[in-house]
């Protein structure tokens, strides 16, 4: 989290902390609602018969993944809900700090698994695996390894 200021008090410093996740909820959150969205919408479409165990196995998966996450990203605002003017700012954020680095995490899978099924239906499995593990190699680099570089300095 962000080192305070010098002329802010604590709870300017939880207040300002709390606006800027909240700025990274509402995007994160949006994203992945559309592909839960997307996800729930499958199983209706004409071809979703034509996938095989497997594949419907692996979109079962995916739903509760994606499932998963928005409950992730949501919690933080549930959190905010019950402890609202409780003066617990500073719990608030480390908690959905905490929650929001598990989503970043849940979301990586997620886009890797999503890219996984999709590449199977089109090509084959061992594309789709190739394909996977490197959108997974690419999102660790960007959301894992990236962040850290950049406060190196």
């Amino acid at each position: 989290m962000a080192e305070g200021r010098p002329d802010e008090t604590p709870q300017e410093r939880a207040d300002r902390n709390w606006n800027d996740l909240l700025q990274e909820l509402r995007v994160s959150q949006t994203g992945v609602q559309v592909l839960a969205g997307f996800l729930a919408t499958l199983p209706f479409q004409e071809r979703f018969e034509d996938l095989d165990g497997f594949q419907h196995g692996w979109y079962v998966a995916l739903l509760s993944l994606a499932f998963a996450t928005v409950s992730v990203l949501l919690a933080p605002v549930a959190i905010h809900r019950h402890v609202f003017q409780r003066d617990v700012k500073p719990q608030l954020v480390r908690a959905a700090h905490l929650l929001m680095s598990v989503a970043l995490g849940l979301i990586g899978l997620l886009l890797g698994g999503i890219l996984f099924l999709i590449v199977d239906v089109l090509y084959d499995r061992t594309a789709a695996a190739g394909s996977a593990v490197g959108s997974v190699v690419v999102l660790v680099g960007l959301l894992g390894l990236l962040p850290r570089w950049v406060i190196r300095d």
